[in-house]
């Protein structure tokens, strides 16, 4: 008896599954499997669990080919994997099934695109860090902790304070506070 499976993945945990899993419950998927991490990742434990159910026969049911890794690469690893193995795939988004050697063909357009899609992404994003460098504008995140409270953390801990009572006090992890006390003068 052949089972339909799912899959979905969110980039990290602050991000919501529920569309995936509305998606896959109405394709009919009978057991779903999922990840909160990045795709580029090759320790997704949801994956891997997937990879060791599904049996010959199995389709497994993606929103999106991208859901399956993030490059082209890891996208279609996975799919070799899982074709060598008498195992389907179905992407609800692009309306592919791998069953059929057309879908076949444009799985292997659509996970291009992706990784293309990823590759201007990330251009964009370093264009970006550039320019605002070139204008003296810091750019990464702010730190966690501005001079004041770099300075307040110093007077804490010069009076004996303890570390878990300065980083409750501020609201920073024990590794942001160790990072600024040892880059401030």
């Amino acid at each position: 008896m052949t089972t339909l499976l799912g899959y979905a993945r969110t980039s990290t945990d602050h991000q919501s599954l529920d569309q995936q899993l509305d998606a896959l419950h109405a394709a009919g998927a009978q057991k779903i499997f999922t990840d909160q991490m990045s795709g580029t990742r090759d320790d997704r434990p949801g994956l891997r669990d997937l990879l060791d159910y599904a049996r010959t026969g199995d389709t497994i049911v993606v929103v999106a080919l991208d859901r399956l890794g993030r490059s082209l690469t890891g996208v279609i690893t996975t799919i070799d994997q899982l074709q060598a193995r008498g195992i389907y795939i179905k992407s609800i988004r692009e309306a592919v099934d791998f069953q059929t050697s057309m879908g076949r063909m444009i799985a292997g357009i659509f996970a291009s695109l992706a990784e293309y899609e990823k590759t201007l992404i990330n251009e964009r994003a370093a264009a970006a860090r550039a320019a605002r460098v070139a204008r003296g504008v810091p750019a990464g995140r702010p730190p966690k902790l501005d001079s004041d409270a770099v300075r307040q953390a110093q007077a804490l801990r010069a009076a004996g304070e303890s570390i878990s009572a300065i980083c409750d006090l501020l609201g920073a992890s024990r590794a942001t506070l160790y990072r600024a006390l040892a880059t401030s003068p």
